[in-house]
This record gives C-alpha cells, structure tokens and sequence, in this order.
C-alpha cells in the first residue's frame, strides 16, 4: 500500500493520551489504539475508537530487549478485544523532544518480532506502532509480514483540528494569488487548505455561496452533492446562475421541452462557478441525494462537511458523518417565521458546528422523528395519509450570505489553528433586527445513539442511509 495513512483522533482522545504519555515525569508510558479502517481513493484513513492505557508497572514493564514494553497480557487482551471489532492494533509510547521524534533501532526489531503474530490474531486489519513526542507522532504500520507503511500523519479533531507529523514541515511557496490571505494564514496554511477536500451538501442559496467561497479561499479538491434543477423561484439565489441555465434556447421553450432541454443542475452551476473562481480546484459535482449509499460514500473521505440542506434525512445522515468518520461538520440555514396570520415574527441565519463527538443533531433534538418518517413515505403514500403540502418559506440570499461567511470564518480559523479557539462549542444564530449574537451551548447526552455509539466506527457500523 503507497496511498499514504493517516489516523484521525478526537480531541477528547488525544487530550486523555496526552496526559497518560506525559504526565510531568520524563519518563516512558504505553498504550494502545484500537481503530477502524477507512479504505479510501486517497489513500487510508485510521480512526481512533478505543483507547487502552496500559498502567506503569503492570501493563508497562521494563523491557527484556529495550527500555520498557507491553506485557504480553496486555497485549493479547487488546490484540483480542481489536480482533472482535475489526479494529487496527496501535502500540503506543513516548520519547522526548516536542517537533520530531523516530523509532529507535531497537523500536523497529521489536516490531518485527512481534506484528506477524499480531496480524494473525487480527485476522485483516493491520498492525502497528506509534512514537510520540509532545507535537509530533511517528508510525510504522504492518499490513502483513511483507509489507509496511510509514505514518503520514495524525489528525486531532476537536473544537479546532491539529496536525502532528514526524517532523516539521516546510511549506511550499503560495500562489502569489493569495498573498492578502498568506498574510493571515501563512504558506503552511494555505498548503493545508490546498490538500483538503471539502464536501457541500445542496447548492442552492446557502451551497453555493459556500462553493464559491471555497474556490477563492483555495480550497484543492471540493465536493457538491445536488439532485436538484435550477427553478424560477431560486434562480435569484444560486450564485452565479444564468438566465440561459433556466432555459437554454429563450426564443422557443416550446422546442427546449420537445427536445429535452431542462434547465441546469444546481451542482453544474456551482461547478463553473468555482472553476471560474479557481481553474486549479478538483471539483466533483454530484447529481443525487446525501441519503443514498453510494453518494454518502463519497464523502467518507472529506476534511469537513457543510451541511446547506435542511431535510431531516440529510441531517440524519451528515450527523452520522461527522461523528463516525471524525470529520468537523457546519450546518448552515437561514429562517424567516410567520405567525398564523402571516406576520414575521423573526428572521435569523445559523450556525452549527458538530464536532466529533462533542456537538451533535439528534443530542438537541434537531432531527424530528415524525418529518424523517414523513420523508421517508413515498409521494403516494404521503397522498393517503393526507400530508398537507408545504408552503414554501420565505428565503433571501443576503440572509444565507450571512450564515455562509460566519461558517466558511469558523471553518477557516478552526481548520488552520490561526488563533486558539474557545474549548466549548458554541453554536451562533443571527437575527437581522438584533445587534448582537445569540449563543447556544449544544448539549450532549453521553448515551445518544448517534454520536456516542458511533464515534469512530467508520465502515464498521451502516450508515442511516435510504437501503432501496
């Protein structure tokens, strides 16, 4: 396997280790990750899932060909615990340093006296170590007896996401294009968004304002998810939208139907839009639903999520994202509501940010069990039950425009660590009559039956996703 490997932590995860491996004494400690495997075209994601600190003195012993190590024990009982749910075995332990750190010669014989056994007991996962220093992780992982791959790199995602490598990296150069930006984010943040890939979920009034801001940042690979047609009732709010992308021959719709000329995919437009923006990006638009398999597949590999489609299914199915495969999540909207006379009685755009873990829909009872079965019948079936039809809400681009600037800000300053951010999560809605932010602290329910028994399981757990 040449694809690179990285594993993905929450913070909480990462914070726990910390503590284990540098407590303040100087001295060696160990561990282990149990993680799921994330085969992707980009190479192989792993996530951390379960953590097993191994105690000093018990589980962590001196060593009989080095310093310290695992007692067997500890090492077949975890080996075993990783084997029944198909879970990556990751020893771990620490050296000394802060930037760079590397396995020592007699790390390295260790493991190859002891990972062919351990992949027999996996029985397909594989098997590996990892070295920490304060800022930087070294790993080497064993897919068989022949075969070994180097440790790209460890995610932490949290409140704001964090980059260890083995040592420090030097960035290239920036486009002298973005020279205003790297005077804020630096080369090395402008490299970071350069590699990430990013997904947008509907493109229409808040979507693709978000593609379009993505493009211009540089973001290097975004993808759109759409099934929808551009209409006369949100042709003024998908950016970029041309008159001929309603009707593509003006002078004779007759003849545009006959022939089957429809109006544009919304995900079309917002691909030229970025493309415009940024001849460079790799842009993937789909035409389909966030609910089916194969598009939600696609997405498995994203660096974050932007979640622009207010359906009960696709936040059902985006919250599972987030949390399963560890990927920061921003749902975006935008609301005007009226009484029963027709009254406004307020107007707002919002901003979620779901963190791993930590910050989820189904926690805050923002995914309505009766609207998901709802969207769940079918249009007949909708029909006998006598569902009222929706009428359509109001909705203007300048209030999208304000939820998408605050999300793509957050995303930015949390994505590129350009200033330490508040440990809490904070979600923020904006009223336009009001001079100032409402702040809402998620809750969290230890329990929920989406983040918490989700949380790093990747493929090893189905996404709630429409099976026919």
């Amino acid at each position: 396997m040449n694809a690179p490997v990285s594993l993905r932590l929450t913070s909480e995860m990462a914070a726990e280790l910390e503590r284990h491996l540098f407590p303040g004494d100087g001295d060696e400690h160990g561990a282990v990750i149990g993680a799921a495997v994330v085969e992707t075209d980009d190479g192989c994601r792993l996530l951390g899932r379960r953590l097993f600190l191994a105690e000093d003195g018990v589980n962590y012993v001196p060593g009989i060909n080095g310093y310290r190590m695992l007692t067997p024990d500890f090492v077949r009982n975890c080996a075993v615990l990783c084997a029944d749910e198909g879970l990556a075995y990751l020893a771990v332990h620490n050296h000394g340093g802060s930037h760079a750190v590397s396995f020592s010669g007699t790390d390295m014989a260790s493991h190859s006296r002891g990972y062919p056994a351990l992949l027999d007991i996996l029985d397909g996962p594989p098997a590996g170590g990892l070295v920490f220093a304060r800022r930087a992780v070294a790993g080497d992982i064993w897919w068989s007896a022949d075969r070994q791959t180097d440790l790209d790199r460890v995610v932490v995602v949290g409140r704001s996401q964090t980059l260890w490598y083995p040592s420090p990296r030097r960035p290239s150069g920036a486009d002298s294009q973005y020279d205003r930006q790297v005077r804020l984010f630096g080369d090395r943040g402008q490299e970071i968004l350069a590699a990430q890939k990013v997904a947008v979920i509907g493109a229409g009034g808040a979507g693709s304002v978000i593609s379009e801001y993505l493009a211009r940042l540089g973001v290097g690979n975004i993808i759109a998810v759409d099934y929808d047609r551009l209409e006369d009732t949100n042709y003024p709010r998908v950016v970029g939208a041309r008159p001929q992308d309603l009707n593509p021959w003006p002078r004779t719709k007759l003849l545009a139907r006959l022939l089957r000329r429809l109006p544009s995919y919304k995900v079309a437009i917002a691909e030229r839009v970025a493309r415009e923006a940024n001849p460079m990006v790799r842009y993937e638009a789909i035409v389909g639903d966030v609910t089916e398999p194969a598009v939600a597949e696609r997405l498995i590999a994203s660096d974050a999520i932007f979640l622009a489609a207010d359906t009960m299914q696709a936040r059902l199915v985006v919250n599972a994202l987030c949390h399963q495969y560890l990927v920061p999540t921003f749902q975006v909207g935008a609301r005007v509501v009226n009484d029963t006379e027709g009254n406004i009685t307020d107007v707002f755009s919002v901003v979620r940010h779901l963190v791993p873990g930590r910050s989820c829909l189904w926690c805050n009872g923002l995914i309505n069990r009766a609207r998901l079965a709802e969207e769940a019948a079918s249009l007949e079936q909708r029909a006998a039950q006598r569902y009222v039809d929706e009428v359509p809400a109001p909705s203007v681009i300048s209030l999208n425009a304000v939820a998408c600037a605050h999300a793509v800000d957050q995303y930015l300053f949390t994505t590129l660590e350009l200033q330490e951010m508040p440990s809490d999560v904070h979600w923020m809605k904006y009223r336009a009559t009001e001079p100032y932010v409402t702040v809402e602290l998620p809750r969290q329910n230890p329990t929920c039956i989406e983040c918490q028994r989700r949380l790093g399981a990747g493929p090893l757990k189905p996404l709630p996703v429409k099976t026919s």
